[in-house]
C-alpha cells in the first residue's frame, strides 16, 4: 500500500499528530553517540501502521524502522504525522525520514529522496460481493460511485484515468472500507497489500472481495514503497539504504514479514 503513498486508516486522536515515541537503538555505543532522527509515520493504516488501544505505534512499517535503526546504529524517535502533511512537514524539517509506506511515485521523486524499495505492492479494485459490476475500465465505471483515499497515488491515477467517473475522496482508509461496506459507493480504488488485511482479517471486510487484474503504473505507483528523506540529506539516505541491505540479508526483515503477510512482499 503502498500508501499511495498507501488497510484500515484508524481515526486518530487530536493530538495524535503531535505524538511522539522514542525507540533506542540496541547498540554498544552509548546514546550520547548515536545520531537522533526524528521518523514520520502516519499511524492509520493497518497493518503497516496504526495506533494501538494504548496509542502506541504499531505495524510493519513501525517493526521494519525499528530494525533499520538498530542495524544503521540510530537512536530514533516516532513522530505520528497526518498524511496529507507528510512531504511538506519533512521538507519543513520538522522529521528527518518517512517510514510510512510511501510509493515512490515520479512526482514526489521530485520533491524527495527515496532509499531503495524495502517492499512492493500493486493497487486494485474493491467491490462488495455480488455487485453487478462487469470490469473496471472507465467505461464499466462510467455510471458507477468510485472512493478513493485523499492525497494517494490512487486519487491521482483516479483522477487522471478515470475522468468522467463520479469519484469520492475521503480522509482516511477506515472511511473507504465503510463506504464500500455500506453502499455509499460502487467500488473503491487501493493498496492491495493495506486492503488485504481488511477483506481477509475482519468482519466487515468479508461483505468485500477483489475486482479485475492489479493495477501497476511506475509513475504513479512508483517502484515500490520506500523511505523518503529530503534531497540534500545524503548521509542519512546511505545510512539507511546499507541498513535495509543488512536486515534483508539476514532473517530480520523475512521475520517481521511473517508477522504481516503469509506471503513475501518484496
Amino acid at each position: 500500500m503502498t500508501r499511495s503513498n498507501t488497510s484500515f486508516r484508524f481515526k486518530l486522536l487530536a493530538v495524535a499528530s503531535s505524538l511522539m515515541l522514542s525507540v533506542g537503538a540496541a547498540h554498544s555505543s552509548s546514546a550520547a553517540e548515536q545520531e537522533m532522527v526524528r521518523v514520520a509515520v502516519e499511524g492509520g493504516f493497518p497493518p503497516f501502521n496504526y495506533l494501538d488501544s494504548e496509542n502506541n505505534l504499531q505495524g510493519f512499517d513501525v517493526d521494519i524502522a525499528k530494525a533499520l535503526c538498530e542495524a544503521a546504529a540510530l537512536k530514533c524517535q516516532f513522530i505520528v504525522q497526518e498524511w496529507t502533511g507528510m512531504i511538506p512537514n519533512l521538507l519543513a524539517k520538522k522529521y528527518d525520514a518517512i517510514i510510512s509506506s510511501m510509493s515512490m511515485s515520479a512526482e514526489r521523486r521530485q520533491q524527495v529522496a527515496f532509499t531503495s524499495k524495502y517492499y512492493d505492492s500493486p493497487s486494485v479494485f474493491i467491490v462488495r460481493k455480488g455487485a453487478d459490476i462487469t470490469g473496471t475500465s472507465p467505461d464499466d465505471l462510467k455510471d458507477l460511485r468510485l472512493g478513493v483515499t485523499a492525497a494517494t497515488s490512487q486519487e491521482s491515477y483516479a483522477r487522471k484515468f478515470y475522468p468522467g467517473v463520479e469519484t469520492s475522496v475521503v480522509h482516511a482508509s477506515p472511511d473507504l472500507y465503510k463506504n464500500l461496506a455500506e453502499g455509499n459507493v460502487d467500488i473503491i480504488f487501493e493498496d492491495k497489500l493495506a486492503v488485504y488485511d481488511w477483506l481477509a482479517n475482519t468482519k466487515a471486510g468479508s461483505c468485500c472481495e477483489f475486482k479485475g487484474e492489479d493495477v501497476k503504473n511506475a509513475e504513479y505507483f512508483g517502484d515500490g514503497a520506500g523511505i523518503a528523506v529530503r534531497p540534500d540529506d545524503v548521509t542519512l539516505l546511505a545510512k539507511l539504504n546499507a541498513a535495509l541491505d543488512k536486515i534483508q540479508a539476514n532473517d530480520v526483515y523475512d521475520t517481521i514479514n511473517a508477522k504481516y503477510f503469509p506471503f513475501s512482499i518484496r
